[in-house]
Parts: structure tokens; sequence; C-alpha cells
């Protein structure tokens, strides 16, 4: 007997990265490498990781459920009003919530292709039409097409800037354009997970451009330069309307007393960060060089991972992230992308290992 609502039979649960754990037991592996899930390979900033051990102590009570210091921490570094802050166990409870709260049956959303799948997932399992949009070559936004899609019953577009999985940004111009032409009606979500990675001359964050839009929604992570995936904790900034919006659907105590700890310390060190950036920007420049001299064709990257099309006369991509897992090596295909696979930049020892073994396995 089937209970659940009809349109959930098509939905296709997320799935992670392939764990470290799992690869060594399947496979009798050791020192197994993971380059699968844009993670950050130095790990937290040491204080962060001293707080989160003195707050375990306090793990038997509830932690504050309005997180009065990250948010005010957090409304200082942004200069904006500590009510203009939502925060999610992650940015993907975040996603689900926006979804939840401003779509529905009867409604649509709009989201690119190849772009983050929880878009599409929030929006089906709230029951909205998906509207999917290619991106222009595969990797890069097309901002006409996306003004295109949009119709009377839209209420949310998903901008993922850089976009994950293809690393790519839309440009200053292109992004002011498509806040300036979207309807009343509709709610642009610009996700900048990966804000702190970018270089480009011509990106602009999101929060620069609220002026533009004042149903604006920037999501935020400190899932990746920061490095404490583990501890979900995101947060979205917006008019405070949409913040009150989301607040009636946020489950209590939404994120731990350690998580909370963990991003308060981490804001207290950005020179962590800085060396991080500055690693993952050399490293980036490096692998993108000796994956194009063996024949990937790599994507322009804004993010800490790049995305490659294999070259001419290779496996298919799943076949070769069969081969490099042989090989302890674990990096992101895509069933709908047969011929591409997303690749963490890690640490410099990390990322020889992976080119080492593309080597034999191409070889």
């Amino acid at each position: 007997m089937k209970l659940a609502h009809p349109h959930l039979a098509s939905l296709e649960p997320y799935q992670p990265g392939k764990p470290v754990e799992e690869l060594e037991r399947e496979l009798g592996i050791e020192n197994a490498v993971k380059l699968a899930s844009n993670e950050n390979p130095m790990g937290p900033s040491p204080a962060a990781v001293q707080a989160m051990e003195a707050a375990v102590a306090g793990v038997h009570r509830y932690p504050d459920a309005g997180l009065h210091a990250l948010r005010e921490r957090l409304a200082a570094m942004h200069r904006i009003a500590p009510g203009e802050l939502a925060f999610g166990n992650g940015s993907n409870e975040l996603i689900d919530q926006i979804c939840r709260v401003f779509s529905g049956h009867g409604t649509s959303g709009v989201h690119g292709a190849p772009s983050f799948v929880c878009y599409g997932l929030g929006l089906q399992a709230s029951g909205a039409e998906r509207i999917v949009v290619p991106l222009r070559a595969g990797t890069h936004f097309d901002v006409d097409a996306l003004l295109e899609a949009i119709r009377p019953d839209t209420r949310l577009i998903f901008i993922d800037n850089p976009n994950n999985p293809t690393s790519t940004h839309v440009p200053a111009a292109a992004l002011e354009r498509l806040l300036s032409a979207l309807p009343e009606h509709l709610i642009p979500v610009l996700d900048e997970a990966y804000v702190h990675f970018v270089d480009a001359p011509d990106y602009r964050s999101a929060l620069e451009l609220r002026h533009l839009n004042e149903n604006l929604i920037v999501l935020r992570t400190f899932s990746k330069a920061y490095g404490l995936a583990a501890t979900r904790v995101g947060y979205a900034i917006a008019h405070p309307s949409i913040v009150a919006d989301l607040e009636r659907v946020r489950a209590p105590f939404n994120v731990g007393n350690v998580g909370q700890a963990g991003a308060l310390a981490a804001l207290d060190d950005p020179a962590h960060v800085e060396r991080y950036v500055a690693l993952n920007a050399s490293e980036r420049t490096r692998l993108s060089t000796a994956l194009a001299k063996m024949g990937f064709a790599v994507a322009p990257s804004q993010a800490n991972f790049l995305f490659v099309e294999l070259p001419d006369g290779s496996d298919e991509a799943d076949v070769v992230y069969e081969a490099l897992l042989r090989r302890g090596v674990i990096v992101r295909a895509f069933g709908p992308l047969p011929r591409h696979l997303r690749v963490t930049v890690g640490l410099p020892e990390e990322n020889d290992r992976l080119l080492t073994a593309l080597e034999a396995v191409l070889a």
C-alpha cells in the first residue's frame, strides 16, 4: 500500500559522495583519498575545534534556539539587522524550507541543469513543478533562457553562484540584469556556498545587489571554506518579512550548540580561511593545468573543485570513477553527465595521488 503523496513517487533521494570508510571496508583499501564532496581538506580552524570540544560538555542541554551570539556576529560582519538572518541545519535545510514556504502545488520553480540537485528535490517535494533550464554549453547559466522560462505561476528561481557541479560563475552584469528583470511575485535564491574561492574580476556577491530585488534570498554555509561540514550550519540573508515566514517552519533547535560554537570560533580566525583559500587557488591552477595536459576539458573554476570532461576515446565517467575507486581515490560521477567528473581540489599530496591514478586508468 502506497500512502505517500503521488508526486513523491519519482523523487530520487540525494546521493552523497562515497565515504572513505565505506570504500576501505568494501575493497580492503587503506589510506583512501576523498575528492568527491568539495570539503575543506585542511579541516577547521584549531580554535573552532577547541570551542566545539568545550561545547560538548553542554550537549545534555538544548542549544540556543535563537542563535543569539552567532546571529549578532554575522549581522555585524555583513552589516545587516539580526532580523535579516535565518539559520538552517546546513543550507540544505534552508533550501527545503524555502520550497515549503514559497512554492507548492499549482506553482513552479526554475533551476539550471546541471546545478545543485537539492533545488529540484526541494521543489518536487513541495509539490511544485520543476522548470529545468539547460546551462549554456553545459557549464554556464544562460540569463536570457532563465528569464524566458519564468511563468505566471513561477515562485522561485535558484542560482548557484559559483555553480555546483560546473564550478563556473554568473558575471556581475548578467546577474544584475536578471535580478532587475524578475517579476515581483518571484523570489530569487542565490546560493553562494563557494563564494570564498572566487577570484574572477567580474564576480559580485548578491549581497551587494540586494537593492535590485527586495525578494532576494542569499544562502551561505560554514561547510566549505570554514571546514565545518559535519556540524551542519547554514544561514540565509533576506528581507525581515521573508525571514519571518521561514521562521514559521523552522524546526526547534535545528542548529546544535557544538555547531554554533564552532561557527563563532571560525569567524574569529579569518587567517585560517585565508590560508585555505590561497592553497585552493594554487592547487586549483596546478591541477587544472595537469588535467588539461592529459586531455581533459576543464571548466574555468571559481570554486574548490573542478568540472572536467573526459578525454576523447576514454571510457565513460562511471567506468573511470569505478577504476579510481579501486586505486583508493574517490571523485564524483553524475548519471546524467556520462562524460564528466567533479573533482575536489585537495591537499597537494592528494592531488598528486589523483593524477597518478588517472594516468594509470586512462592508459
